[in-house]
């Protein structure tokens, strides 16, 4: 479904964001992308549908070369890409309804889209994914009313509506307590498996990988330095992905990961106009 060949992202500051990354997805498999911050794990996710573009290295989604494809055929790509953002991207005076459906924006026309007309198809799919993932009883509800985890399912949901092949996960807990955590990770992979998408899921906590994600690729300096099943996850592979400090602290095994939130989800209020520029683009 999607194969990665040689990938690197050297930034102008002259960072190296990626150093060769190679892999491949099947399709309906689902993997856990684990590594310190910095190691270029939301870098590759975003390189995947060029919301920033690789420096080198090829990129293909089934037959499509992405790496190659103009604007106009980026867009239509797009649509087979549906992605899931770490601080939700939600329109936050829209309803709920009105959120998800923003999800069919790469079908609809720019002035169907302006005045938010909608074909009765698009909404009848909206109803029936919002009924999935449980958010039925609050489809006319404004996104800035919702908790948390109710606005992460807002989230899928819009990924799902665009009916994509491929889902990007960009750490969909990193903002939420451990239940809830696990309970939005279940539903992903519930997902996955019931509509065959395969799926790259950006996550912190090793523990939820191991529990949700059989395949993990850990990365280190923008390197690949482990590719195998999540049960391989010994303390020296850990190591080797995380370094000699205390890497039991990337999981929420030992305590209350909520506990270590805010400084990092406040880390990312910085960034909020990025995630609205990726999801613009993301649905177009």
């Amino acid at each position: 479904m999607l194969r990665i060949e040689a990938l690197h992202k050297r930034y102008k500051t002259g960072d190296a964001a990626l150093r060769g990354v190679s892999f491949s997805v099947a399709s309906g498999e689902i993997i856990g992308l684990i590594g310190p911050s910095g190691a270029g794990k939301s870098t590759l996710i975003r390189c995947v549908n060029r919301l920033v573009e690789p420096t080198s290295g090829k990129i293909f989604l089934g037959d499509v070369e992405l790496t190659a494809l103009n604007k106009t055929a980026l867009r239509q790509a797009r649509r087979r890409i549906g992605m899931i953002f770490q601080e939700y991207a939600l329109v936050e005076r829209l309803t709920v309804m009105e959120n998800v459906l923003s999800g069919r924006l790469g079908y609809t026309g720019f002035w169907a889209s302006y005045f938010r007309r909608f074909p009765q198809a698009d909404i009848e799919r909206a109803f029936a994914v919002l009924e999935r993932v449980g958010l039925l009883d609050h489809v006319d509800k404004r996104a800035d009313a919702l908790s948390g985890g109710q606005r992460q399912r807002v989230g899928i949901a819009r990924a799902l509506v665009q009916e994509p092949e491929l889902l990007l996960v960009d750490e969909p807990t990193a903002s939420l307590d451990p239940k809830t955590s696990r309970q939005v990770m279940r539903l992903i992979t519930e997902l996955c498996a019931e509509r065959r998408l395969a799926a790259i899921v950006n996550i912190h906590d090793v523990a939820l990988a191991q529990m949700f994600l059989p395949r993990i690729v850990g990365l280190r300096a923008g390197e690949i330095v482990y590719d195998g099943p999540a049960s391989g996850l010994t303390p020296e592979v850990l190591t080797r992905i995380y370094g000699e400090e205390d890497w039991s602290k990337t999981s929420a095994a030992s305590g209350d990961a909520a506990d270590e939130e805010p400084a990092h989800a406040h880390g990312h209020h910085a960034h909020d106009h990025h995630h609205d520029r990726d999801m613009s683009a993301a649905v177009r």
